[in-house]
């Protein structure tokens, strides 16, 4: 005795030889033993013998009509296979005729519906349209995706791509057709998505692909701005503003161009002189809730990058703002007069407009400000009088604060400039005088206008810090890093939201007037929140950009070696760039070690280089 069973959704044959109560022992047609349920068994037979009957009996279902058999069934009624073989033969169907049928079925699982063994039930006139034509189109997906992946796999890029490239290459649907089509390209050429699709012409550059892929993410709306018509930033009473007699000076890299501090040195009887401390005061002409105030809620900050910024203000409004030389700017500046011991004696603060007399550079400056030149008393730069005032000011703002001997005053920063494709990194040292001026007068007026506003019980959005992690919070409380009572951002209202804020929220004290901002004002919050995120998300991406010209600089100087300090475990900081990567082949040695290593491979979509540990150096 043979039978014709399922086993996992597959139609078998085989040989009883022996049975149970409920199973069966079975040999297959080429020998193999085992063990079925005999809840299993769809058919009993003994001709004709196994070895042709699922031959025989495929090739009839594959001559069967399916639309025909569909048309022998009553719509919506369950029906057993083998009386609808019946009545498709026309007689008592045969071992063959039973088994053709219960195939046909199985295999048109859209004109039938399994129900249980043996049994379905056919699909209704309406439901098996909609499944044909589902059908079809899936035919036709599958036809179009294997064009799409001969082309891929030609590194030509399909024209229906083409539109769509921005979200296969940033947020790709991997459910479509053109997704799938590129994956399996991929498996294909056996290249990752960005090298394929590089391969096919479809990434401009990998700084294009990098820079396009934040602005996809954090600036899905386009990162330009469009300003309205009707939107007017100038102050009303900027003209009726009273006009400093300082020399206003400013300091700051070559390409800034938000520039939005500034100070003077004005000498006063008896050896005392007063500085001054001029913020630019954009918040004089962007209102609350006007539509430039929403353009930059929405950016939030200035993103950097090395080659590249993305500015939280138009151009135009940063030109208006921006304390350019040989221009007269409105400003909110902090005037501290100090004794000549370096004694602060009073701080006046004042809504005016300033004459800016120069716009000094960090590059030029640190050729004759220095630490040599200071030493000497050789400073003979433009404003050297001035800025060594500022300087030994500075020095006794950090001592006050009991800062002088700070650890991170030692850390190195980094310049990158690129110019007509050429790419040079220069190694800056935080502590030095011309970053310590700058940095402690910030944080002189940063820590006195907060305190201001606590004091008028002005709300203010403050930056506090305690044990290690910096907080943004409307309550004003000790910032332990910078050894001051209180800390908010004042100093960079063209470049960072928070500071536009407090600055409206100064200036409203200064006048005398109700503060835009209550502290029970919940949209503080949010804006707190929003911003800290977004001051995280743009510092990542600035260091990941930071990361690509590091790679371009050791393609450009053709570096086939270098050497590296161990930074732990086996990370390593290469000499003289701010590059951290992992070394898989490195030896277990001590943090600070010093080491020499081989470049393999350089990959600029990755961010990648792979290296090879050679040799241990000395220091």
């Amino acid at each position: 005795m043979n039978v014709f069973y399922e086993e996992k959704g597959t139609f078998k044959v085989g040989r009883i030889l022996s049975s149970n109560v409920s199973s069966l022992q079975i040999e297959a047609p080429y020998g193999k033993r085992s063990k079925i349920k005999i809840s299993s068994v769809l058919l009993r037979f003994d001709e004709p013998p196994i070895s042709s009957f699922m031959k025989h009996a495929e090739k009839l279902a594959n001559n069967i009509d399916i639309n025909f058999l569909w048309d022998c069934c009553e719509c919506d009624l369950e029906f057993n296979s083998e009386s609808l073989a019946a009545e498709y033969f026309g007689h008592s169907p045969n071992p063959i005729e039973s088994a053709a049928i219960l195939i046909k079925l199985n295999n048109a699982p859209i004109y039938f519906y399994k129900k249980g063994k043996g049994r379905y039930k056919s699909a209704s006139p309406q439901a098996l349209k909609s499944a044909l034509i589902s059908q079809k189109k899936k035919k036709e997906q599958a036809e179009q995706q294997s064009l799409y992946i001969q082309s891929l796999k030609k590194f030509i890029i399909p024209e229906q791509f083409k539109p769509l490239l921005p979200n296969l290459l940033y947020k790709p649907n991997k459910n479509s057709i053109e997704w799938k089509a590129l994956n399996a390209a991929c498996i294909a050429t056996n290249l990752s998505v960005l090298h394929l699709l590089e391969k096919c012409g479809a990434i401009s550059s990998p700084h294009d692909y990098h820079l396009n892929q934040f602005q996809m993410e954090y600036f899905p709306n386009d990162a330009k701005f469009d300003i309205p018509k009707d939107s007017n930033n100038e102050p009303d009473n900027i003209n009726s503003l009273p006009i400093s007699d300082a020399v206003v000076f400013s300091i700051d890299d070559e390409n800034t161009t938000e520039i939005d501090d500034a100070f003077s040195v004005t000498l006063l009887p008896l050896g005392s002189f007063r500085i001054g401390i001029h913020i630019a005061a954009p918040s004089l002409g962007i209102i609350k809730d006007s539509p430039l105030d929403k353009m930059a809620a929405y950016h939030l900050s200035t993103v950097y990058s090395p080659s590249n910024k993305i500015t939280m203000l138009p151009e135009t409004v940063i030109h208006q703002y921006t304390l350019g030389e040989k221009r007269i700017c409105p400003a909110v500046s902090m005037y501290i007069e100090v004794a000549d011991d370096f004694t602060v004696t009073s701080i006046n603060s004042h809504i005016e407009r300033i004459k800016i007399a120069a716009n000094l550079r960090y590059e030029k400056l640190e050729v004759d400000f220095n630490e040599t030149k200071l030493a000497k008393n050789e400073i003979n730069c433009v404003f050297g009088h001035e800025l060594k005032l500022l300087w030994n000011f500075a020095c006794k703002m950090e001592y006050s604060r009991k800062k002088e001997n700070n650890n991170n005053n030692e850390r190195i920063d980094y310049s990158f400039s690129v110019k007509n494709g050429n790419i040079t990194i220069k190694e800056r040292w935080r502590d030095s005088p011309i970053n310590k001026l700058v940095s402690e007068l910030m944080i002189f007026v940063n820590a006195e206008w907060g305190k201001q506003l606590t004091n008028g019980r002005v709300t203010g959005i403050y930056r506090n810090q305690s044990g290690g992690k910096v907080k943004m919070n409307t309550s004003p409380a000790t910032h332990q890093g910078l050894g001051v009572s209180q800390y908010a951002w004042f100093s960079s209202p063209i470049r960072r939201y928070v500071d536009l804020i407090n600055q409206r929220q100064l200036i409203s004290l200064l006048q005398g007037k109700k503060p835009p901002h209550s502290k029970e004002c919940n949209n503080l919050q949010e804006i707190i929140i929003n911003f800290e995120e977004a001051y995280d998300a743009y510092s990542r991406f600035q260091r990941k950009m930071e990361k690509y010209w590091c790679l371009c600089w050791l393609l450009q100087k053709k570096i086939k070696t270098t050497k590296a300090t161990v930074v732990k475990e086996n990370y390593v900081k290469f000499d003289s760039l701010p590059l951290v990567i992992s070394v898989p082949s490195l030896p277990d040695v001590f943090p600070e070690t010093y080491v020499e290593l081989e470049i393999l491979q350089i990959d600029l979509l990755e961010l990648t280089v792979n290296t090879k540990f050679t040799r241990k150096l000395e220091t």
